[in-house]
Formats: C-alpha cells, structure tokens, sequence
C-alpha cells in the first residue's frame, strides 16, 4: 500500500507545482497580488503537509511537535487572512492592517500558552485553534456564497476540504499508531482537492481581473467592455427582428435599460471608472436574462433587450424588474487603470438605473419610432419610484410598475 500512499501524496504535491506555475504566469502579466496569495498559499499547504508527514529534519520528538505546532497556527493565521482577501471583505481601509494584528497576537498567544503545555498539548492546541480559524473561514464564504456570490462556493468546498485534510493529518500526528493508508490516502485527496478548488478561484479572479484591465484601457468603444453587441450591431439585431416581425407578426419585446449616473462617475473618476462599471452591468445582465433574450448596446449610458414570440406581459415585467435590481445593487470599481489597487483607489458605485418596457404588437410598428420610445421611456423611469415603467396600450400612456406588483 505504500506505492499508493506516495502516489496520492505526489498527486497533491503535483497540484501544489501546477499553482505555483499559474502563480507565477500571473506575476509575470503584472497581477501580483494574485500571484502572491496562490504562491503563499501552495507554499504555506506543501510545507503543513511536509511537517506532518515526517519531513522536516528534526529529529527530537519533542522539537519536532514545538514546531509543528508554531507551523499550524502560523500558517493557518495565513490561510484564513489569504480567504478573506479572496472572498474581498478586506477592501475597507484600516480593516486589513486590523486583521492582520488580530491574528498576529492570536499566534502569538497561542505559541506563548503552547509554550509552557507539553510539546505534545502544544500541538494540540495549535491544531484546534487553526480548526477554529477554518471552521470561521468556511461560515464566512458560506455566508458570502449564500449573498450570491458564485466565487464563494468554490471557497466553501476548498475550506471543506482543508479541514478534512487538517483532520486526518491531526490524527497522524497526535497519534501514530492509529495511521493507516485509509488515512493517508483519504488526507491527500482532501488536501489535492483543496488545493484543486482555491487553483480554480484564483484562476476565475485572475481571469476577471487580465479582462478588467483590457476593458478599462481600451473604452466603450472596444467589445471586450460588455462582450456585446456594438451599437451599430445592436441596430441591425433590431433591424432583423423587425424584419421577420412584419411577415410573422408575432409580438416582441422590447426593453431599454438607462444608467442615470455614469456622467456624473466620469467627471469624478475618469473613463477608467466608467468602463469599469459599464463591464459589471453587463456581466449582471449576461447571468440575469435568459438566454433567449437578445441584448445589446444602446448609446453610450445603456442596454437593449429584445425577446422574440413575447405572448406573455407579465413575463417581461418580472424581467426587467430583476434586470432593474440586479443593476441597482452596489459594486466596488476601480478607478485606476491597474485592477489590483489599494482602497484608495477604489470607489463603491451603484447604478441608478431605468428600464422602459414595451411590447411591440402593432402590424405597422417601425424599428427606430419603437426604439426612440423604449430609450425615452427608460429615462422617463428614473423619476419613478420602482425605476421601471410600462407603454399601457389600452390606456396610451406611459405608467410605472407599482413597487408591490414587482
């Protein structure tokens, strides 16, 4: 069995390289924050892993578990601070430098109680409070996932795992006789798929941030800023609908979104700021609407919707109330052209945002008339306290959807 023991350990140290790897491939694309947190973290877990297993040259007993045991919290310390960079709940000023002599004088009272317990209470000390650390970390991301944050559950399964790892190592090093290769084996799954999980995370940041920066450096007129239709597309998607509406007159749907405030965030911020958060609205929308509704750009402050074979109102109410409260929700942008800046150059925006809804059922209904009057409408809904309005054809007048109904 020993052939397979040394197989899943060399599969986790494997990973630990392929980390390391994508570390340094983004150190050498100018992120190196990210590349600083995934090196310190392979880093940090290979030499827990290595302390644990026996491979540090220390041959005393009793040194071996005082070390050990200023290993644990010192590196758990790390790891939890490394999660909530992660998880971004350290972008308040002054709240990094606070976590981190928090947990600085955690270590320190710890290694200082450990200090005068056996070598061996020593360690088990240190193994429950890095424990309690992970145990804190994982309802933190939990917390956050359950927010909405998708990022956050690859957290979660990655903190699940290190405690699965963090245990069955416990109990190999607190207690040798119990070790077998079930432990073994099951210890380094655990910690590959630890490493597996935060590798992802990291990557997903990593990936976001390398098309932040193309965004916030080319401007609203480059594709990458939403990853949409241009204007000039959007026209011709228009264009085509209307098309095939006037030989199947099926009813369509039409809705423009309005954001009343990216002028005032330009002359505050700069283009930079701007792109930033024309980038965020887009992505919102992308994971809001379904996929059979077509989207677009509409001049430089907004967005266009259309659905085709629209039968359903209501349906398309409930839509553009949620394209409405998702776009409304606070982000915190950049206001420099590098992604991976301090507090002081970042700024927490929300978009005020206005949706007009028309549907288009009309046989003599024309594509620019239809367009004009949705924009205007958009605009028209800043003033409504839902910030989402309606063409009632029955009445022939613009109304706004009641905050109960949406």
């Amino acid at each position: 069995m020993d052939k397979f023991i040394f197989g899943f350990w060399g599969a986790y140290f494997g990973a630990i390289v392929l980390m390391l790897t994508g570390a340094a491939f983004a150190f050498a694309h100018g992120l190196r924050q990210i590349a600083r947190n995934a090196a310190l973290a392979a880093l940090a877990s290979a030499l827990f892993v290595m302390a644990f297993l026996g491979a540090l040259p220390i041959d005393n007993v009793d040194n071996l578990h005082r070390c050990m045991a200023a290993l644990t919290i010192g590196i758990a310390a790390m790891l939890f601070y490394l999660l909530l960079s992660i998880l971004g709940l350290l972008r308040r000023p002054q709240l990094p430098r606070r976590i981190k002599m928090i947990l600085l004088g955690l270590s320190a009272m710890v290694i200082a109680a450990g200090a005068a317990q056996t070598p061996l209470r020593a360690l088990t000390l240190s193994l429950t409070v890095g424990g309690m650390l992970g145990l804190l970390a994982f309802a933190f991301s939990f917390r956050h996932a359950l927010r909405g944050d998708r990022q956050a559950w690859g957290v979660v399964a990655g903190v699940f795992f290190m405690l699965l790892a963090l245990a069955g190592l416990s109990l190999i090093a607190l207690d040798p006789a119990q070790e077998s290769w079930q432990l073994n084996i099951g210890s380094a799954v655990a910690g590959t798929l630890f490493i597996a999980n935060m590798t992802s995370v990291l990557w997903m940041r990593y990936y976001y941030l390398i098309e932040l920066r193309e965004v916030m450096a080319h401007g609203p007129s480059h594709d990458p800023v939403t990853r949409m239709r241009s204007h000039s597309e959007t026209g011709q998607m228009v264009g085509n609908a209307f098309k095939s509406y006037q030989d199947n007159p099926v009813p369509l749907g039409m809705m423009v979104v309005s954001i009343n405030n990216l002028l005032v965030l330009r002359k505050l911020y700069g283009q930079a700021a701007v792109n930033h958060a024309l980038f965020v609205c887009a992505g919102r929308l992308r994971r809001t609407v379904p996929a059979y509704v077509e989207m677009g750009r509409i001049a430089d402050d907004g967005f266009l919707l259309l659905a085709r074979n629209c039968v359903d109102s209501p349906v398309l109410l409930e839509l553009a109330r949620a394209v409405q409260v998702c776009l409304s929700r606070s982000v915190v942008l950049h206001t420099s052209l590098d992604a991976m800046t301090n507090a002081r150059h970042q700024t927490r925006w929300a978009a005020d945002v206005g949706v007009g809804v028309q549907r288009v059922w009309r046989v003599d209904a024309r594509a620019a008339k239809t367009v004009a009057m949705a924009r205007g409408m958009s605009r028209t809904a800043w003033s409504f306290p839902s910030r989402v309005v309606w063409y009632d054809d029955d009445r022939g007048e613009i109304v706004g959807v009641p905050l109960a109904a949406s």
